[in-house]
């Protein structure tokens, strides 16, 4: 596969959401740098190396958008988020509940007005920028949906949601501009929270914490449009929906039709990657609120929880069906989430996961040629 035969903007025919299993090398310095047996510039050393390693992989799968794979984090949401200004990160007594797991105990909270000025993340961009090549150098944060809905907050710094969602979009603001400065023309914003939107289950929980569901998605749209506003004209702002991903198992089910509409005529970025690789999304319908010409949906239809390779004659036929409601056009494919949403990674090889990237690509190029 050629670039010359592939869409020349993201999001790309075939594309992924990001994350990579980390490799032995990293989880063996993650570990020596936890017991103090090399330092942080020894450990970066180390992570400079497998990021490159894993680029030229990214590469060689046909893939156009390459990212770090998240090799310098343990988690897809807490690293960024604690590194705002005004956010603190610290462990709990109990983690993230998943269906039969649990993750590790952290979690974060905004004890200060938020902000976003000197983030470690914009460095990690630049190595990867510098790396990059031909290729486009994709960066991955969470949306700022994710501070609200999975962080605490002192409500003697900020008292109502109004200020709340005020700074955090401004400070999102900054960093969207910050990282186009340090050269990103295709960042992606992961959020679990438009998933539990979904969930029937979930909207549950979300009422028992005193939150209005529906009110909590007029305010993430919000604070989102807010956030991406006046970005430049040449940077893509894509968003993941997330049902949840951690050591191959999940936290929410249910069609997108809960959200569609405010999804896919209210928020104003470029494309959704949607997770469809199993009947807890539900069906393609909800697509038909997809009313603009210049909104890509990117197909989650590989999974990326399990090494087994789909059909690629069914992958393509699901394709042709989500075609019934948006222009095959504005189509691409891709892994539904990343391959290690946390350090620990899902229950599948290195191998098996570049050969589901390369399956990615080949069945993009079969289809879009």
């Amino acid at each position: 596969m050629t670039l010359e035969t592939q869409k020349q903007a993201p999001p790309y025919r075939a594309d992924h959401v990001g994350s990579l299993l980390r490799t032995d090398q990293i989880k063996q310095a993650r570990l020596k740098k936890s017991t103090g047996e090399i330092s942080g510039d020894e450990l970066r050393v180390i992570e400079n190396e497998e990021i490159k390693r894993i680029v030229e992989k990214q590469k060689e799968a046909g893939m156009q958008a390459v990212t770090d794979g998240e090799f310098r984090r343990a988690w897809w949401h807490f690293d960024f988020l604690e590194n705002l200004d005004g956010v603190i990160g610290y462990d709990t007594d109990t983690g993230i509940q998943f269906h039969q797991k649990q993750t590790k105990s952290h979690t974060i909270k905004v004890t200060e007005k938020l902000d976003f000025t000197d983030h470690p993340m914009l460095r990690d961009y630049q190595f990867l920028h510098s790396i990059a090549g031909n290729h486009t150098a994709k960066m991955t944060i969470p949306s700022p949906s994710m501070l609200h809905f999975r962080g605490e907050i002192d409500r003697d710094v900020y008292p109502t949601d109004d200020a709340f969602f005020s700074d955090l979009a401004a400070a999102y603001k900054k960093a969207i501009h910050a990282f186009y400065k340090a050269g990103c023309r295709y960042l992606q914003m992961d959020d679990t929270a438009w998933a539990y939107l979904c969930s029937d289950e979930q909207r549950d929980q979300i009422r028992a914490r005193g939150l209005d569901p529906d009110k909590l998605g007029e305010w993430y749209a919000k604070t989102i449009n807010e956030a991406i506003a006046d970005r430049p004209s040449d940077m893509k702002i894509t968003m993941h929906i997330c049902r949840g991903n951690f050591r191959s198992t999940w936290i929410s089910s249910g069609g997108y039709e809960p959200v569609a509409e405010i999804l896919f005529s209210g928020l104003n970025i470029d494309a959704f990657f949607l997770e469809y690789d199993t009947d807890r999304s539900g069906g393609f319908e909800p697509l038909r609120f997809v009313s603009r010409h210049d909104l890509n949906i990117v197909l989650g239809l590989i999974t990326s929880k399990f090494g087994e390779l789909e059909d690629r004659n069914v992958i393509k036929r699901r394709i042709e069906e989500a075609s019934r409601f948006v222009s095959l056009n504005q189509l691409c494919l891709s892994p539904q989430c990343g391959f290690a949403s946390t350090e620990e990674g899902n229950l599948l090889t290195e191998e098996q996961q570049w050969a589901k990237l390369r399956h990615t690509a080949n069945i993009a190029e079969e289809v879009w040629g």
